[in-house]
C-alpha cells in the first residue's frame, strides 16, 4: 500500500519470529511456551513452542465444547491451564432479546432491524439463537503437564453468556462471569486446591446487580459490571467498565471488601478495561495504570486512555497523566475493519516499560518513568501479509524481554526492542 511509506510502521522493535494461525483474544507465556485463546469457534485454545523464537510451533489444541462458545481467554499458573467458554458473538445475539417487544409495538422486520443496527438478515440468526438458548458458560481446567495433550480436569459451568477475561495463580481462580440472580458480570473467586474440583470461595458485585437479592440498579443496560480483576498481593484491581475501577481489600479472600473507588467523569466516553498498580513506588508515591477500551468512536468525542492514577491513597486517587494515539499516528483510520484505539495493557508491571495494544495503532510502548510524562519509546503497527490492517489485541513478554503480540487477524508476533 503506498500510504504506508508515509508512516513509520515500527520503531525501536524488530521481528524475530511469526506464526500464521487464526487470530486471538489472550495469549500468555510460561516457561518457553505460549498460550493462545482464539476468538472464534473451531479454533478454541493453542499452545505453541516459542523456544525458538524464529520458528514457534504449535504442540497441541484444544477445541471449543460446542459451536456457540469461543474460548478466547487463557491462564496458566504451573501445570494448570484455565480458558473460559463464554457465547460467541454474544453481544450480537443479544439484540434478539429485543425482537418480540418490538413486534408487540407493531415495528416490522425491516424497522426492528434498523432499530437493532443489524441487518434485516440478521434477524433469522438471532431468534434461532433465542429459541436454542445459551448453557454452556463457565471455564474449563486443564492439565498441561504435557504440553502435547492437555487434560481437561473439570469443567465449571456458570451462567448467561458465561466468562469472560480473568485471573489466576496457583491458588485461586479470579472468574468474571454472568450469575443467576445478577445483571452483568460479577467477580466469582474459586479455589484451585483440588483443580478436578474448583469450588466457590466468594463474590463481589457493585451494589445494584443482584436482582435476586433486592437490588435496583441505577443504570440501563450491562454497562456497570466486572470486566476483570487482577490479584496484586492482597489486592484485587477491578475495572467495572463504565463506573470506573475498585480495589478490593483481598486479605480475607472469604470476605472481599472494597478499599478504594474511582469513576471516571462522564466527558469519558469508553469504558475501563483493565487496572494495575505498578510493582515499584516511584520517588515514594504508588501509581496505577489503568486503560480504556474504545469502541465505535464518534467524531467530535474523546478517544480511549492510558491513564497514570495516583494511587497513594487509595481514598483520594486521581489522575495525573493521560496518553493516547493520535489518529494522525495510524495510516488505516477510515479502512473497513480497521478497529483504532486504546484495548489492554501486558498484565505485568514490573518496570516502568507499559506495553499495550492499540488495535490498528498496533503495539505502543510507553515509558512511565516519570508518571506526569508517558513517554512512546517504542512502536510495531505492522500489516498483515495481504496489507490488511493490525488488529493488536493482547501482549505478553517473556523473562527474556522478548515480546508477544497476539493480533485478532493475523495470529501471533514474536518480537524484542532494540533499544
Amino acid at each position: 500500500m503506498k500510504r504506508e511509506l508515509e508512516w513509520e510502521l515500527e520503531r525501536n522493535i524488530r521481528r524475530l519470529g511469526h506464526l500464521d494461525i487464526a487470530g486471538g483474544g489472550q495469549v500468555v507465556v510460561q516457561n518457553g511456551y505460549a498460550y493462545i485463546g482464539h476468538m472464534d469457534p473451531p479454533m478454541g485454545t493453542s499452545i505453541i513452542d516459542v523456544r525458538d523464537p524464529a520458528n514457534p510451533t504449535v504442540v497441541s489444541h484444544v477445541a471449543p465444547p460446542d459451536n456457540w462458545s469461543h474460548t478466547h481467554k487463557v491462564r496458566v499458573a504451573g501445570d494448570v491451564m484455565i480458558t473460559n467458554v463464554e457465547q460467541a458473538k454474544r453481544h450480537f445475539l443479544r439484540k434478539g432479546d429485543k425482537i418480540a417487544g418490538l413486534r408487540n409495538e407493531g415495528l416490522t422486520d425491516a424497522e426492528i432491524a434498523e432499530k437493532l443496527s443489524v441487518k434485516l438478515s440478521d434477524i433469522p440468526e438471532l431468534e434461532e439463537a433465542l429459541v436454542r438458548g445459551y448453557h454452556d458458560g463457565g471455564f474449563r481446567v486443564w492439565d498441561i503437564s504435557d504440553k502435547t495433550a492437555p487434560k481437561l480436569l473439570s469443567y465449571v459451568k456458570t451462567h448467561g453468556f458465561g466468562v469472560h477475561r480473568f485471573d489466576m495463580d496457583k491458588n485461586y481462580a479470579y472468574i468474571s462471569t454472568e450469575m443467576k440472580g445478577y445483571v452483568g458480570n460479577i467477580l466469582v473467586v474459586y479455589d484451585l486446591s483440588d483443580p478436578t474440583n474448583p469450588t466457590e470461595v466468594s463474590r463481589w458485585h457493585i451494589p445494584g446487580q443482584h436482582l435476586a437479592g433486592g437490588e435496583t440498579p441505577t443504570w440501563t443496560g450491562y454497562g456497570t459490571r466486572l470486566h476483570h480483576a487482577m490479584r496484586c498481593g492482597d489486592e484485587l484491581w477491578a475495572a467495572v467498565w463504565n463506573a470506573g475501577f475498585r480495589v478490593l481489600d483481598a486479605s480475607d479472600i472469604t470476605n472481599l471488601t472494597v478499599k478504594g473507588s474511582y469513576r471516571f467523569p462522564e466527558a469519558i466516553p469508553e469504558p475501563t478495561h483493565t487496572v494495575m498498580p505498578l510493582e515499584h513506588t516511584i520517588d515514594g508515591k504508588r501509581f496505577a495504570i489503568a486503560i480504556d477500551e474504545e469502541h465505535s468512536h464518534q467524531p467530535g468525542r474523546l478517544h480511549g486512555f492510558i491513564w497514570v492514577m495516583d494511587v497513594t491513597d487509595l481514598s483520594k486517587m486521581e489522575p495525573i497523566a493521560a496518553w493516547d494515539l493520535s489518529e494522525r499516528a495510524c495510516p488505516w483510520i477510515g479502512d473497513p475493519g480497521a478497529r483504532f484505539g486504546g484495548h489492554q495493557f501486558r498484565e505485568k508491571l514490573d518496570s516502568t516499560l507499559i506495553y499495550a495494544t492499540w488495535f490498528a495503532g498496533g503495539l505502543r510502548v510507553l515509558d512511565v518513568a516519570d508518571p506526569y510524562l508517558p513517554k512512546e519509546v517504542a512502536h510495531y503497527m505492522v500489516p498483515g501479509a495481504d496489507g490488511t490492517p493490525p488488529q493488536s489485541n493482547d501482549v505478553d513478554v517473556d523473562d527474556a524481554g522478548l515480546i508477544y503480540l497476539l493480533d485478532r487477524n493475523h495470529g501471533l508476533e514474536i518480537l524484542e526492542m532494540t533499544l
